[in-house]
């Protein structure tokens, strides 16, 4: 019997497909699985998202013009009604066809392939008793009651206070009601630990979703998530996605951190998937964080989340003492360590403890700079300057890849008076190699990471004290526990301050305080030296501090003052075309469309809000990116602010879905960013 197949395809086209299915004696549904379609004189994959015995009446193609399907791909439907319905919410929410946001939840492979996604450590361990504290205990006990207010819970305590150990007891405990779990974490390479402490508990029943799975591993993962071998799956931004039967809870650690949110079509952010996904299975989101997000933080102020608070460190050791130098007075012509912090490498090398060293920035010198005229070499693809990595002798683009030799005079006035400005890791450690000739030093960053599994291997060997120092870029401040770790040194803690973006303040404040919590977690003797020329500017001095609540009291009230979130909602558009006159003009002509959109739904006012709330809506720009060029591509933006994020979404659909743009021009919509550069 032939059915007509409603079919999802993974382009910006929003509408679906219908095929017909001829070959399917046994009546099997279609609903969930993918076929294997010629689309135009394409052939693609298809994601089934309806079927029925008789033609839709809103198909504009007659019967006899319907094409059949290739061929079904799976011999079971992948996708769930859940999944379908959170797709169908994806579109919507995030301003994407109802095939992208399919595609980003499934994985891509045809078939499954023979090996497994991971190697179980000590297939299953013997079991532990893992005793808790009183804090912990009641943390787990007020998570898993049925009496709670609300369904959001937020860990929150520093570093080295048990908040993994709360996770995987309140998984535990949901396993034993024959519930599934997701675990979520910002990246699996940075944090290994949390992974293998994971695995070791739960052993053969644990899913492992990260990048470096083929794509038929994942789908071979998927599949033992759907038939119910594996109950607890740990991933990172994706995961939350995974198909568990009977879920119980996801779980969201660190929290505050940025990976979470994709940088592709559709630009979902993970969170606020889980929040999503929990509220409809009226099952418990569990975040946990040092350093809460200021949206978390001020929904917990409020009690939208509930906040359970562990306060003490458990493994003997305490917060560390945390100093600032002011580099202002500091003599570093020639160098980037203060005084202060070479004595404590000194000393800490010298009681054979270990350091580590961390900079946002690599390469060796920021950027290349004439001293007679100014000129800063700049990418020829992208309008931010280059970095210079002396290893190779280049000056690199760390957006786009472009290299290109130092040049031996300034290319615009010809004066050999040039220089290099600031400094990066590699820098660091041709100072650090020199000032501790006798040292072990191992850098970590994306520019020395080549080979497959490098990371691990050379974390796993700082653990086992086969390094003195280690220093890096953000790589080394998330997720790590190193026993011996006495001395944290932040080199530069103004490295992202100035950016012309509101959330600059809270990203310097969390990584400043994230850094810091590697030190002391064992011994009480732990230290930290952030090094800064704004040692007074509130995200420092009160990360210095140790005072958590006075940063976010501050910055809670100058988001008020602005009206940026979590006082209001936020859509970025951004218009790219080759040049900078055509990226002007859409953004233009998008501004009047918008402007319209506006005015209309004040005069039907079609929409379950306030006028108000619709007259309250602002337009800001058309602007320029801060970031103007990338790639070859020139950037201008219109950011959407609001109180109600239905309202932008309705104005962005308009423009999104009924503007004409010319084809040179390409326009990314990014419902509540987390950057606006």
């Amino acid at each position: 019997m032939k059915k007509f197949l409603q079919i999802a395809l993974n382009l910006p086209l929003f509408q679906t497909f219908t095929y017909l299915d001829i070959d399917n004696p046994e009546n099997h549904t279609r609903i969930g699985c993918r076929a294997d379609i010629k689309f135009g004189n394409r052939r693609m994959i298809g994601y089934v998202i309806a079927e029925s015995n008789q033609l839709p009446e809103d198909c504009p193609v007659e019967e006899n013009k319907i094409r059949p399907i290739l061929k079904i791909i799976d011999k079971s439907p992948i996708l769930t009604s859940e999944l379908l319905n959170l797709a169908k919410w994806i579109s919507k929410y995030y301003l994407c066809s109802y095939g992208e946001a399919v595609s980003v939840i499934i994985p891509s492979a045809k078939r499954e392939t023979d090996s497994g996604g991971f190697s179980v450590i000590n297939e299953l361990s013997p079991k532990k008793n893992f005793s808790l504290s009183i804090e912990q205990k009641n943390a787990v006990d007020e998570i898993l009651s049925k009496n709670s207010k609300t369904n959001l819970h937020y860990l929150y305590g520093p570093t080295g206070s048990g908040k993994t150990e709360v996770f995987l007891q309140t998984a535990e405990k949901l396993l034993n009601e024959g519930k599934g779990v997701i675990y979520l974490v910002p990246e699996i390479s940075l944090t290994q630990q949390v992974v293998e402490a994971v695995v070791e508990r739960f052993g053969q029943t644990v899913a492992v979703l990260h990048s470096g799975l083929s794509k038929g591993q994942k789908l071979n993962e998927w599949n033992r998530i759907l038939t119910k071998e594996a109950r607890v799956v740990i991933g990172a931004r994706s995961a939350v996605f995974a198909p568990v039967p009977d879920l119980g809870m996801i779980i969201i650690d660190e929290e505050h951190d940025g990976s979470y949110k994709s940088g592709s079509t559709p630009r979902y952010h993970a969170r606020q998937v889980a929040m999503y996904r929990c509220a409809n299975l009226k099952i418990p989101l569990l975040m946990g964080s040092a350093t809460p997000s200021v949206e978390a933080w001020y929904m917990m102020t409020k009690e939208k989340i509930i906040r359970h608070n562990l306060t003490k460190r458990l493994s003997g050791g305490v917060m560390p003492k945390i100093v600032s130098v002011d580099l202002t007075t500091e003599n570093l012509e020639y160098g980037c360590i203060s005084k202060k912090l070479f004595e404590e490498i000194k000393t800490t090398i010298k009681e054979k403890r270990q350091t580590i060293l961390f900079l946002n920035r690599r390469g060796f010198s920021h950027f290349f700079r004439c001293n007679s005229c100014g000129y800063e070499q700049k990418c020829k693809n992208c309008s931010i300057s280059m970095t210079y990595h002396k290893n190779e002798n280049q000056l690199r683009c760390h957006y786009c890849g472009w290299k290109l030799y130092p040049p031996q005079q300034c290319p615009q006035c010809g004066s050999l008076d040039i220089g290099y400005s600031g400094f990066g890791t590699e820098f660091i450690e041709s100072e650090v190699k020199a000032k501790f000739p006798n040292a072990r030093i191992v850098r970590i960053d994306t520019d020395n990471l080549t080979k497959k599994g490098e990371l691990q291997e050379k974390l796993a060997a700082f653990k086992n004290n086969e390094y003195d120092i280690m220093l890096g870029t953000q790589m080394i401040a998330k997720g790590l526990n190193f026993p011996n770790l006495k001395l944290v040194g932040v080199i530069l803690a103004d490295t992202g301050l100035h950016l012309p973006d509101f959330r600059a303040a809270e990203k310097t404040f969390s990584l400043i305080t994230q850094v810091a919590g590697r030190a002391g977690r064992y011994f009480p003797d732990g230290k930290v030296i952030v090094q800064t020329y704004n040692p007074n500017k509130e995200p420092i001095l009160f990360s210095v501090n140790n005072e958590i609540q006075m940063f976010y009291d501050s910055e809670i009230e100058t988001r008020k003052l602005l009206n940026f979130p979590p006082f209001s909602r936020i859509i970025r558009l951004v218009f790219r075309a080759p040049t900078l006159n055509q990226a002007e003009q859409a953004a233009y002509g998008a501004e009047k469309i918008l402007k319209n959109s506006i005015k209309e739904c004040l005069e039907k006012n079609n929409l379950s809000t306030t006028k108000e709330n619709i007259l309250n809506t602002e337009i800001l720009g058309p602007s320029e990116c801060p970031i103007v060029k990338i790639s070859q591509n020139y950037r201008f933006q219109i950011i959407l602010k609001g109180q109600e994020i239905s309202i932008l979404q309705k104005i962005a659909a308009e423009l999104l879905f009924n503007y004409t743009k010319p084809n040179d021009v390409y326009i990314e919509c990014d419902v509540d960013p987390i950057t606006l550069l």
